[in-house]
């Protein structure tokens, strides 16, 4: 059907006004792309100029700050200190080898450090920093930033690098910090992403390691843009990290100072717990070594002084040590006998020199005997025929009972590497641990601290502390974390009569104060800071009858390794208890003339808050006491502290 002429116009002005419609919305988008193109190519021709030229963007992590650990009154033991060092990132620095020779000309690089550098970055992931060089001079660092531009994949870095001030005071206790190892990774199901970080440190052994998920802190991050030479061109954005928690302990580090070098060079360890609250306020082990050299990379030189040296300086022999307590056990048995009623305050044995049992004779310290002993003369002579009798009354399982009441054969809860659980021996033990049945002979060495009795300085502390308060008082070593006070437990009853109590108390302080008694020399004069303890010597080898027959070969004849340990366990003041203390000399000889005077001084020097005056000696030998202060190397803090205070 053909159409009429007025269709035809109204057809044509419709689609004329389509075509319209449809031009004009070209013409808007053509304009639009236009002006976005002229934009681009003028406005942000630089920009895309550099993106087309391969800049991308990349996330780094940063590094927290290591929290710090303090001491009981906020001297800071571990810290951090500014570090400047360089890394290299494989993927972005293109010929590695070309840019580490460029490298080697502005800092020293060995041959030997350039083909670890090498290996180390072939080992890596590509996209995994390496660090070439660590602890640079201000001078090398600034020149490495001038010439970045010749470094692709170069990165100067200030960072923070773990440090001890107190240096070997606190070695064994707070332990040191190293680079993650491949090792350290395998033992974690997740590793934290900034472990991989180059130079990242992390807790190797003591409070460094045990607290490790505190101390670290957590990661920040920073996004910048980089160019196709792996060179950094800004910083878009930044988060900070967290650093790790503040740490306090419970440990006066003037006393640690002053007890660490008390030991000097003796192969020994002290304990100091604050019997009131459970508070270790001191815990040195001897020798001592500068944790600092682990930090900054130990050489083999040096690391295998270490481990050669006879008196094993890495080894904390304040909780890892365990030795035979000699005479310092002879509490146990003396509470095990009174708690069992076998014995009582006026209860005696007669000491002849020796014990007869099975045919074998078990020998006194003293050839000629004792006589007639009670508890608190049994404890004051240290009479071995004593306890003998007494053992064969109470057996090995209420002795061994007394022990675990006391301290001993249990792994206490600190924050400490391989602490020693010892051994406070009972026939099942002796059963599943050697496949044999108990012996009348085993309980007679055990009743003195010998045979298979193994115990720590630590434990030998906690059991004088529990002795002094008759509570069982337990150690603690962390006071606050981030400022969040740790409480200290009301600590109950150990359920020990006090009559009990009462007669190794006695016997303790007759120890001390009594003229002739095994420790006499190492009385305190000051009334106000009466000392009780007991000496103790453990031997480290059987003396044959053959050799008792001819005569036994005396310490100082015999290889520093063969010597017998001499031991001290002591607390004051005797009326209202405050400090109790445990100190072990490895091959010291004697209890009474090694362990016992340096017990005393520390002793003291917790009591006084600082060096106690003279007269707190006998007056003999205030002399001796000035000489031998005089040769300490204390810290000057604790070197100005000449007057004594009283904290209790």
């Amino acid at each position: 059907m053909r159409k009429s002429p007025k269709e035809i116009v109204e057809s044509t002005r419709s689609i004329s006004r389509r075509g319209l419609l449809l031009g004009s919305v070209q013409l808007g988008v053509i304009g639009a792309l236009g002006m976005k193109l002229r934009s681009m190519q003028l406005d942000h021709a630089e920009e895309y100029r550099m993106l087309s030229d391969g800049n991308s963007i990349k996330i780094r992590l940063l590094p927290p700050a290591r929290g710090l650990i303090l001491d009981r009154n906020g001297t800071v033991l571990a810290g951090n200190e500014q570090n400047y060092r360089v890394t290299i990132t494989r993927e972005e620095a293109g010929d590695v080898s070309a840019v580490i020779g460029r490298l080697r000309q502005i800092i020293p690089m060995s041959d030997t450090q350039t083909a670890t550098l090498m290996s180390e970055i072939d080992r890596r992931s590509a996209v995994t920093p390496v660090s070439v060089a660590d602890r640079l001079s201000w001078d090398e660092f600034a020149s490495i930033a001038v010439n970045a531009p010749a470094l692709p994949g170069v990165s100067p870095e200030s960072g923070l690098s773990r440090s001890y001030p107190r240096g070997p005071d606190f070695a064994h206790v707070i332990g040191y910090v190293g680079p993650v190892s491949d090792y350290d990774l395998s033992k974690i199901d997740e590793p934290d992403p900034v472990l991989r970080l180059p130079e990242f440190q992390l807790g190797k052994v003591g409070i460094e390691a045990k607290l490790e998920e505190e101390l670290r802190g957590k990661a920040g991050a920073r996004r910048i843009e980089v160019n196709s030479a792996g060179r950094e061109m800004r910083e878009l954005s930044r988060q900070e990290g967290q650093q790790g928690a503040t740490v306090q302990l419970t440990i006066d580090a003037g006393l640690q100072n002053f007890a660490t070098q008390r030991l000097g060079t003796e192969s020994a360890a002290a304990v100091v717990i604050d019997v009131t609250n459970g508070d270790i306020v001191a815990i040195a082990s001897s020798p001592v070594f500068d944790p600092n050299m682990f930090v900054r990379g130990i050489s083999s030189q040096d690391y295998g002084a270490l481990m050669n040296h006879d008196h094993r300086p890495l080894a904390d022999k304040s909780v890892q040590g365990v030795y035979p307590p000699g005479s310092t056990y002879k509490m146990v048995s003396l509470l095990a006998g009174l708690e069992a009623g076998i014995i009582n305050s006026g209860s005696h044995f007669y000491c002849p020199g020796y014990l007869q049992v099975a045919g074998r004779r078990f020998h006194c310290w003293s050839r000629g005997g004792h006589g007639s002993v009670n508890g608190v003369q049994s404890l004051e002579k240290s009479c071995d025929v004593y306890y003998y009798e007494l053992a064969q009354q109470i057996g090995i399982d209420r002795m061994s009972a007394m022990a675990r009441r006391l301290g001993f054969g249990t792994r206490h809860d600190l924050p400490m590497s391989a602490v020693a659980e010892g051994i406070a021996p009972d026939r099942d033990w002796k059963r599943k641990r050697h496949n044999q049945e108990w012996q009348v002979g085993d309980s007679i060495n055990a009743s003195i601290g010998q045979g298979y009795v193994l115990t720590s300085p630590l434990q030998l502390a906690v059991m004088t502390a529990r002795i002094a308060t008759g509570k069982e008082v337990a150690p603690r070593l962390v006071r606050s974390i981030d400022g969040v006070t740790q409480p200290a437990p009301e600590f109950p009853s150990l359920g020990i009569a006090e009559s009990s109590l009462r007669v190794a108390r006695q016997g303790m302080d007759a120890v001390v104060n009594n003229a002739h008694a095994t420790g006499a020399r190492s009385r305190i004069v000051a009334p106000e800071w009466r000392m009780a303890g007991k000496t103790g010597t453990s031997q480290v080898r059987n003396i044959t009858a053959a050799e008792r027959a001819r005569g036994v070969i005396r310490n100082e004849q015999l290889p520093w390794n063969r010597r017998d340990h001499g031991l001290f366990v002591c607390y004051a003041p005797y009326d209202n208890p405050r400090y109790a203390v445990s100190v072990v000399v490895e091959h010291g000889m004697g209890g009474g003339s090694a362990a016992a005077p340096i017990a005393r001084d520390v002793l003291l020097f917790a009591l006084a808050g600082g060096m106690p005056p003279l007269s707190a000696y006998p007056e003999s030998q205030r002399g001796a006491i000035e000489e031998m202060r005089a040769k300490l190397n204390l810290t000057p803090t604790v070197a100005a502290q000449q007057t004594a205070r009283t904290r209790a």
